[in-house]
């Protein structure tokens, strides 16, 4: 009768042995090791990441009657990032179709030019191809999108009921089209603004708005629409110039006339022949700062348009 209960007992004792030297081995080994592949893969995802990474440059090149100059190839461009050149990973130069958001400024002090103002997005709109897009907003104190994206070329009816308002949201339209431009499958996006330049109501700043539209890849052409002559506002033809040059666009001074027209067409035939240059920086840091551009080309009286850098993401 004792024999069966020390068995039991020695049993019992070696049961209990085994279940905590197995806890303290659970405890030892599976948690450090899979702490350890979850940092691994962190680590391989950020290389990913950063190996993956393209800038991509829409370029227009023009002459010294700045006309569109074409047939030019890859051997021909230089990228420079803070001045240390870049090898080229992508380059095309075939027509493609592109996606323009039409800024249109109701604000106050468009009161006597908002007509001029229409006129002037009817007439982008109709030098336009058949494959390419455009959407219509306009803003005052508040940024609205009149039209989306279509390839219509007439101004939707509400352009023709609007009034103007007094202040003046000119980054944050900016930065509205610029996001609504990053989401479109064109590569070349153009963001046309007709105003006078006036800014003193938008949340966002001017450097945020444009950093916005490097990052969709845009580029603004900027309309002076307010009276020429010598009581013409500085600060806000100053502004337009700063969009039009950061984005690699163009500013264009006169609201009307015969200069307005040769413009849009001028517009509407680089956007849809701009070269497209792509390359992965050999900066590797995410350190969130700004990256100055340059494009050169072996080429005289040539001059190249694109956008003058990019914020580098921060990790």
């Amino acid at each position: 009768m004792m024999r069966p209960m020390r068995d039991s007992r020695l049993k019992v004792a070696a049961l209990l042995c085994l279940g905590v030297l197995a806890l303290a081995c659970t405890q030892l080994i599976p948690a450090p090791a899979k702490a350890h592949g979850s940092i691994a893969q962190d680590q391989d995802d950020d290389v990913v990441k950063v190996s993956t990474e393209l800038v991509v440059l829409n370029a227009t090149v023009v002459d010294k009657n700045g006309k569109f100059v074409s047939g030019l190839k890859r051997g021909d461009f230089k990228v420079f990032e803070d001045g240390t050149e870049q090898p080229l990973a992508g380059f095309t130069a075939e027509e493609t179709p592109f996606a323009a958001a039409i800024l249109l400024d109701t604000s106050g002090s468009m009161e006597t030019r908002l007509t001029l103002g229409r006129s002037a997005a009817i007439r982008f709109l109709d030098g336009l191809r058949d494959e390419d897009v455009a959407a219509v907003y306009n803003f005052d104190i508040k940024v609205e999108q009149m039209q989306d994206f279509s390839s219509g070329r007439d101004l939707p009816a509400r352009a023709y009921g609007l009034h103007t308002k007094m202040m003046t949201a000119l980054n944050d339209a900016v930065l509205r089209a610029a996001d609504d431009l990053g989401k479109r499958v064109e590569k070349r996006r153009a963001i046309v603004v007709l105003s006078d330049g006036g800014e003193n109501y938008s949340r966002a700043s001017a450097d945020k708005a444009l950093d916005h539209v490097m990052q969709s890849g845009a580029t603004i052409y900027a309309v002076n629409m307010s009276d020429t002559g010598p009581g013409r506002d500085i600060a806000g033809a100053s502004i337009l110039k700063n969009l039009a040059d950061k984005s690699g666009g163009r500013y264009i001074a006169s609201p009307g006339g015969e200069e307005l027209r040769e413009s849009f067409a001028a517009i509407a035939e680089e956007l849809g022949h701009q070269y497209t240059i792509a390359y992965r920086p050999l900066n590797r840091s995410r350190d969130g700062r700004w990256r100055a551009i340059q494009v050169k080309l072996d080429r005289p009286d040539t001059t190249t348009r694109t956008r003058k850098g990019y914020r580098a993401p921060k990790s």
